[in-house]
């Protein structure tokens, strides 16, 4: 099984620390979150890993070198401009079967391995992992009708999303609909495959899952994974 890291981005969110620093080496506990993600791969059975660069490209090449630490061999893409979400995938010479992207910057115990099996059983060509979040709104919702009547109120409601978690498993076959060297956001993937009558699945699990793109979370990345660390791989 292969494996991309999108290890490129700029991290403006968490400025002012990744102005010296990527995102993906922004440590929590005593290791970067780049280290995590390569180390739960590499024990899901991912044999063949490449990592996607540009912001600050160096360092995350000096940490992660040639990927013997891992007992893996680590291939590097260096996107020139930000390719989004999906379009580093563009740039791989030998795409000849599914690869799982997953951004290098989230906090997760999901089964990588089940989601690649379930991409190959359900036979799209991009299979997306969901989590369902629940968002407090801190409001009074209006419902209103056509004109100016109200229909209803709703005090404070919860609202329930599916959302993406920045992981994916992508065919061959979509690269035509990226391109190479072209920005391309997940988003925009989803919409030119269904547009095209392709099949795009959707695999929801309610595995743990957190991005560090934000201060908050961030810190309490930081928390979870020093008090639940096993859940993660790592001796406690």
């Amino acid at each position: 099984m292969r494996a991309v890291i999108l290890a490129g981005g700029r991290g403006t969110r968490l400025r002012p620390y990744t102005t010296v620093f990527p995102k993906p080496l922004m440590p929590i506990g005593e290791v970067p979150i780049l280290d995590v993600v390569l180390r739960r791969l590499v024990a899901s059975g991912f044999s063949e890993i490449t990592l996607s660069v540009g912001y600050l490209a160096e360092l995350v090449r000096a940490y992660c070198g040639d990927g013997s630490r891992y007992g893996v061999t680590l291939s590097y893409l260096h996107e020139d401009e930000p390719l989004g979400t999906v379009g580093p995938a563009g740039l791989l010479e030998d795409f000849r079967e599914p690869i799982l992207l997953v951004n290098g910057d989230i906090l997760t115990d999901l089964s990588f391995e089940k989601l690649y099996e379930y991409h190959v059983e359900n036979r799209g060509l991009l299979t997306v992992a969901l989590h369902r979040r629940h968002v407090q709104i801190n409001f009074g919702v209006i419902d209103r009708m056509e004109g100016n009547e109200i229909r209803r109120y709703v005090e404070k409601p919860q609202m329930e999303y599916l959302v993406g978690m920045g992981i994916c498993v992508l065919e061959p076959a979509v690269a035509p609909f990226i391109g190479r060297g072209k920005r391309m956001d997940l988003p925009d993937l989803i919409t030119a495959l269904i547009a095209a009558g392709k099949k795009v699945v959707g695999w929801e699990t309610d595995a743990y899952w957190l991005d560090i793109g934000r201060p908050d979370d961030y810190e309490r990345a930081q928390a979870e994974f020093t008090e639940q660390r096993e859940r993660f791989g790592w001796k406690a």
